[in-house]
């Protein structure tokens, strides 16, 4: 019995031992399928992304040459800008000149630059009212041109906002009082202080060179100035440019009319 069992042990082992190096032979070429299958994945992934990223580098190289012709074109029209040429037709370098010298002022103190008048940093300019000149200050900065007003009163007339207020004569130094047409407010944020300050806006006519317009003031007291008005970009925006080393380029002609009736 002890000999059929130890036979019966035996054989049973090496079967067992034959299952297994079976399943072993049988396991293996799959396996190796199964990696070689993840490492193709692998490597389609990689060759996408190598191409994504190829055709990202195209399309900021393409997106590069753009701006570089881009940025050439504009400094290429800034350059003819500055230097005054024309591709249809050649101009001199610097302004006309008169008698051999350089351009000198004008009595009307204008020159012309792209069909713009220069004026300096300040000026004289006709107001109507009162229908008088006055020197005024000259400032891009200034969105909205200003105006003096040493006392300022509103009141209604027919229903309607007016606005009251007084200012010097610059030829006398007497008191003008003026009633004007109070057309909205505006906030103005000064220098140093938190909160906006609300200012009247009234319309005059303002002679200033060439230009008459009727334009936007706001009221202010500009004592502590030394110019009771002064000249913003809505008056100069696409009509003047301003020389700020130059001064008094425009004469207002003192005898000139008051310019028609201007209304309220």
């Amino acid at each position: 019995m002890n000999l059929i069992f130890m036979c019966a042990t035996t054989v049973y082992r090496a079967w067992s031992n034959a299952i297994r190096l079976l399943i072993l032979c049988c396991t293996l070429p799959i396996l190796s399928a199964c990696n070689d299958s993840a490492r193709e994945d692998r490597l389609v992934e990689r060759e996408a992304y190598v191409n994504t990223r190829e055709s990202e580098l195209v399309t900021l190289f393409a997106e590069l040459v753009a701006q570089k012709k881009s940025l050439e074109d504009q400094h290429a029209v800034k350059y003819s800008d500055e230097s005054g040429e024309n591709p249809d037709s050649q101009q001199p370098d610097c302004l006309p000149t008169t008698n051999g010298n350089p351009s000198t002022k004008t009595d009307a103190g204008l020159q012309q630059i792209k069909n713009k008048v220069v004026f300096g940093s300040l000026e004289y300019v006709y107001l109507d009212p009162p229908g008088l000149e006055f020197s005024a200050r000259i400032d891009t900065g200034a969105r909205t041109s200003s105006l003096n007003a040493i006392t300022l009163t509103e009141f209604e007339r027919d229903g309607k906002p007016y606005v009251k207020f007084t200012l010097r004569n610059p030829q006398t130094d007497e008191i003008i009082e003026i009633t004007r047409r109070l057309r909205r407010y505006v906030k103005i944020k000064e220098r140093g202080n938190r909160e906006a300050q609300q200012r009247p806006v009234v319309r005059m006519r303002v002679t200033l060179g060439s230009i008459n317009e009727l334009i936007d003031f706001t009221l202010e007291n500009r004592s502590k100035f030394k110019h009771q008005v002064l000249i913003g970009r809505n008056l100069l925006r696409d009509l003047a440019v301003v020389d700020v080393s130059e001064r008094y380029m425009t004469k207002v002609d003192s005898a000139m009319p008051p310019v028609g009736a201007t209304k309220p």
